[in-house]
């Protein structure tokens, strides 16, 4: 791995802090006395010299007498500009300039960068990376800047509140003088830490709610930025694994010798998920793996298809679950209803193909484990692996990279990839360091997927068309039981299975939402990018839309009437649609062309995105999506342009799944293996896409993963608009859509 010396101090006159519940850590360090060496973007310095074994990267925020305010990220940054939101955070309250601010990731420790929404436990997920660390990474930077102005004063003989901080300088206006954090940093570390500080009014924010070039982007544009492939490490040994070809299956005999042949393959051994080929590079070590003559035991793989697990679904569906929301009396509402209507849905697995699969480099040493990779979720994943090779915590080192994505996967909840590299590592003796390397077919044939589910939904409306009675039945399995998340798994529910259905904002006096969880099926489940409102938000809004054309009502309006209690709901409706044109006509387009919008409204991760879509849909089926246009409430902005482009990629992913994603087994294998039958939208298929962002004083609220939900339903209603069509299950097929 390429190394470069920055210097660093140890100063034994600094002060370290730890306040509040939330752990508010800050530390001014003084480059000069001391060494260190930087192992890249993403890796916490590590100290080398006597004088600087006592370093502890154990601060929200760095500043150097270079004038460098260096921000330590306890969030993995994977796409979704965590680095530069988290930063926006700091340089704010600290009044930094944007230029003198970088970033790098907190290396794995509960104690100081945890999640705040989620204990004591450090990692990324659920679209809270910001809503967690804004009062914190505030409360750093003000912190700071404290202790910079109160070191400025006493230099200068002169009051606090005299001074003035802007862009990076300290100022005092009545005397001229002025100078750069870095002359005051050595003075800063000897001041007490205050107890009482000022945050910001939002009237006054420089940085926060206006755009910032990204933090990220010049090292990954010119190839500076460290991902787990770009690691190497002295001696270090690339493994690629043959993994069961069937999920259940095991190694019953294997034949290396072929393998062990090809110039280049070092050593070949068993693990608990299959056998691992290590070689000096990728491709030897793939060319290994495809020598291997491998019999596998599959007495007790899983044997069935797609098309058997559906059948078992739909024959669960036809009895009731365990109920998971109820209000009002269903039954007495479907006693005697004007009108009921009845769909259901089926919605397939999903594979998260992140553009850089699994990937994971360890070394083992004596009473220690150290990791690189893209690192999601720190303390689960230190737990697993102190448990597989019997050390501490705390003995367990992990740096975190950057990840070239991850919509859910790299956040294991099982550990998967990182504790096969341990079992790969541990299997040679520890005796060099290695790199695990999924490749795509690794990546769509191995696990994990968004579950598959089953769905069906019925309305009892009344002689005025307006729905009375509501019943949502969901078959799915579950994506935290046997997990390390398990407990979050209350009465026989998981949480995750029915969001976006057992909360469901419209206002129906009777509602009765239940679930099966079916366990007899070993296909691996994980969260994907928005979790179970991926299929709920489907369900729910292309029946609501179905529901407003059984009562004659245009579907915004149908929408908003059942809205009444919720403003957030209701003003992102009203935005999206004024936006998109609802109700003006469309261009009639080509000859034989139809053209219709369709709208869809979603809650999740507590912000609020409505969609409206246009397509065109040609004679012999073929659809275009021109047009998007998406309302979003997020609460208080960081970054408004990192929102629009969440959104907007989350419009792209959504449309991936609409219309091409689905993984299907046949005799339980895997049918999908790489972009050719898994396929993302190409560029000529991507909408227009207009993101239009309400301003809010709320606290910050998700952004990575709102808006996938809305899409495909809001599509699917555009596509009922035009053709009369309701699309009862994903992905979109053509055959569906000819006139």
């Amino acid at each position: 791995m390429t190394t470069t010396n920055t210097p660093r101090i140890e100063n034994e006159s600094r002060r370290r802090f730890l306040q509040g519940a939330a752990g508010l850590t800050l530390a001014v360090y003084l480059p000069g006395t001391g060494a260190a060496t930087a192992t890249g973007p993403g890796l916490p310095p590590v100290a080398t010299g006597s004088a600087a074994q006592a370093f502890e990267p154990n601060a929200f925020v760095r500043i150097g007498t270079d004038n460098v305010v260096t921000v330590i990220s306890k969030h993995i940054e994977m796409g979704q500009g965590t680095f530069t939101g988290l930063a926006t955070l700091v340089a704010e309250e600290l009044d930094a300039a944007w230029s003198q601010v970088r970033v790098e990731g907190a290396p794995a420790d509960a104690t100081r960068y945890a999640n705040t929404q989620w204990g004591p436990v450090q990692g990324t997920g659920g679209s809270n990376a910001m809503a967690n660390s804004w009062d914190q990474m505030r409360r750093a930077g003000a912190t700071a800047r404290a202790m910079l102005v109160a070191a400025a004063a006493r230099q200068w003989q002169v009051q606090p509140g005299e001074i003035t901080v802007s862009e990076g300088v300290i100022r005092h206006a009545a005397s001229g003088r002025s100078g750069r954090f870095g002359r005051f940093v050595r003075a800063a570390a000897e001041q007490a830490v205050p107890t009482e500080f000022k945050l910001k009014d939002p009237k006054d924010f420089k940085l926060i709610g206006k755009r910032a070039p990204r933090k990220d982007s010049a090292e990954k544009t010119t190839g500076r930025a460290r991902f787990t492939q770009d690691v190497h490490l002295p001696g270090m040994l690339t493994a690629v694994v043959a993994h069961p070809p069937r999920f259940g299956a095991k190694v019953k005999s294997f034949d290396a010798s072929k393998a062990k042949a090809i110039k280049g393959v070092v050593d070949v051994v068993q693990i608990p998920t299959g056998i691992a080929v290590l070689a000096k590079d990728t491709w030897t070590a793939k060319k290994g793996r495809d020598a291997l003559a491998i019999e596998w035991d599959e007495s007790q793989a899983f044997k069935l298809g797609s098309e058997q697990i559906f059948e078992r679904f739909h024959e669960l569906a036809k009895q009731p679950g365990v109920v998971a929301h109820q209000s009002g009396n269903a039954d007495a509402a479907f006693a005697r209803p004007a009108k009921v209507l009845r769909a259901a849905y089926d919605f397939p697995y999903l594979a998260h193909a992140a553009m850089e699969p699994m990937n994971c480099v360890v070394r083992l040493g004596k009473d220690e484990c150290e990791i690189w990779n893209g690192e999601q979720l720190q303390t689960p994943d230190q737990m697993a692996v102190a448990a597989l090779l019997g050390l501490k915590v705390e003995q367990v080192k992990i740096n975190m990279l950057y990840a070239g994505g991850s919509f859910g996967r790299r956040g294991s909840k099982n550990a998967d990839y990182q504790l096969e590299a341990v079992h790969i590592a541990r299997a040679i003796g520890g005796r060099a360091p290695v790199k695990l390397v999924w490749l795509r077919e690794d990546d769509m044939k191995a696990g994990y997927y968004r579950p598959a589910f089953h769905h069906v939904l019925e309305a009892a409306l009344d002689a005025q068309g307006r729905p009375v009675g509501w019943r949502h039945r969901l078959v799915g399995q579950s994506i935290l039981t046997d997990s390390p998340f398990s407990m979050i798994v209350k009465n026989g529910i998981d949480p995750v299975s029915v969001e976006g259905a057992a909360n469901l904002p419209y206002d129906i006096p009777s509602m009765l939402v239940d679930l099966h969880t079916p366990t007899d099926i070993p296909v691996p489940v994980h969260w994907w990018r928005s979790v179970g409102s991926t299929h709920t938000a489907y369900s729910t809004e292309t029946f609501i839309d179905e529901l407003a054309t059984a009562a004659g009502q245009d579907p915004v309006a149908f929408r908003l009437e059942l809205l009444r209690k919720h403003p957030r709901h209701a003003h992102v409706l009203r935005l999206a649609a004024e936006k998109a044109g609802w109700g003006r006509a469309l261009s009639p387009g080509e000859a034989g062309d139809r053209r219709a919008r369709g709208v869809a409204l979603h809650e999740s991760f507590g912000s609020f995105v409505a969609q409206v879509a246009e397509v065109t849909i040609k004679p012999d089926g073929g659809l275009r999506v021109n047009r998007v246009v998406c309302a979003v409430d997020c609460g208080t902005v960081i970054n408004p342009d990192n929102v629009r482009a969440q959104v907007e990629g989350s419009v792209g992913f959504a449309l991936s799944a609409a219309l091409h994603g689905a993984i299907t087994l046949k005799d339980g294998m895997v049918e999908q293996s790489n972009f050719h039958d898994y396929a993302p939208i190409r560029i000529n298929e991507m909408p227009r896409v207009e993101v239009h962002i309400v301003p809010s004083a709320e606290p910050p609220t998700g952004i990575g993963e709102p808006g996938v939900p809305p899409l495909a339903p809001a599509v699917a209603n555009a596509i009922a608009a035009a053709t009369g069509k309701r699309i009862r299950g994903l992905p979109i097929r053509a055959e569906a859509l000819r006139a």
